[in-house]
């Protein structure tokens, strides 16, 4: 039973996790021509100090993505592991 609520628990973190990482993603600067660019991104650009906020979006998609990564292996060792 402890199991089945680790299972549930993890699948809910994933989706959460994976539509947070996909927000993230589509607000970072376009390098050119990219999805950022159709909503707006291209024009932050010319904003001051948004070099300092581009880090922190970076950092926040690597740590979501870290989280998002660890949800995908902690189900597969459970699908692999857990007792049927």
């Amino acid at each position: 039973m402890t199991v089945t609520a680790v299972k549930i628990g993890l699948q809910v973190l994933l989706v959460l996790t994976g539509l947070f990482l996909t927000l993230l993603i589509l607000m970072h600067k376009g390098k050119g021509g990219g999805l950022s660019d159709m909503f707006g991104g291209g024009m932050s650009s010319t904003m001051g100090g948004s070099s300092v906020a581009e880090r922190n979006l970076d950092r926040f998609t690597v740590a979501v993505g870290i989280v998002w990564f660890t949800c995908v292996v902690g189900l597969g060792l459970i699908e692999r592991f857990a007792p049927s």
